[in-house]
């Protein structure tokens, strides 16, 4: 959170964070998928360890499932980003005239005169990767992304999945009782649901309350469904 003094006025802007958004995906499934499963079992099995091994298996299988696709949308951004300098470049040494143009125009849609307009973009064009550079952020809107982001995105979404998928799973470790396990495992889970759902909303500016109610009651839909219906087809 970035604090800006103007005399008397305070403006307060929130800086988003990739990493922050890596963790409330990878966190917000862990807690609800592997809860889900769990209760889901829990309505059809009485032993804790085979729904152990199952979560276990879960949260393998998620976590690099989320991770991948973290990797997958991250390589996707550097790929887009690159093929846009790319064709930027072309434009800027063989289409000129126009890219001036297009300069000029962003100099007058933020109020320059034409005079300024003139100068600001001949002192831009002097520089050729300046120029793509600031085409790239004022003209398509791209900021360049982190070479590494790809990888940080499927590392942070991997592992929040992991450390929210414990949560629901922890209490069938300790108790052989599927059941008394579950209502360990409902209690803990809705509760981190809950504060991971007020941060979340807190973080991004919305409701606090509101959010921590939304997140709470879907992941608690999520095991309800998932139990009703193990024990329909349980019998």
């Amino acid at each position: 959170m970035d604090t800006y003094l103007h005399h008397d006025h305070i403006e307060s802007h929130l800086k988003s964070s990739d990493m922050l958004r890596d963790i409330v995906i990878g966190m917000s499934d862990g807690l609800t998928v592997p809860f889900a499963l769990a209760a889901g079992l829990s309505g059809a099995v009485s032993s804790s360890a085979i729904i152990v091994i199952a979560g276990i298996a879960e949260i393998c299988a998620g976590s690099i499932a989320m991770g991948l696709g973290g990797y997958l949308a991250g390589k996707t951004e550097q790929d887009h980003y690159s093929s846009e300098q790319k064709k930027e470049y072309d434009e800027v040494e063989n289409l000129r005239n126009k890219e001036l143009d297009e300069t000029k125009e962003f100099f007058a849609s933020i109020g320059l005169s034409p005079a300024l307009q003139e100068q600001a973009t001949a002192e831009i064009a002097q520089d050729k990767h300046r120029w793509v550079d600031f085409m790239m952020k004022y003209e398509l809107g791209l900021e360049k992304p982190d070479p590494r982001r790809a990888t940080k995105s499927a590392l942070n979404i991997g592992l929040s999945y992991i450390a929210g998928g414990i949560i629901p799973l922890s209490p069938y470790f300790f108790i052989s009782n599927a059941p008394e396990a579950l209502l360990i495992s409902v209690v803990a889970t809705l509760i981190c649901l809950f504060v991971f759902g007020y941060f979340k909303s807190k973080i991004t500016g919305v409701n606090a309350w509101m959010g921590a109610l939304q997140v709470t009651m879907i992941g608690a839909m999520a095991a309800a469904a998932a139990f009703g219906v193990a024990k329909l087809i349980g019998g």
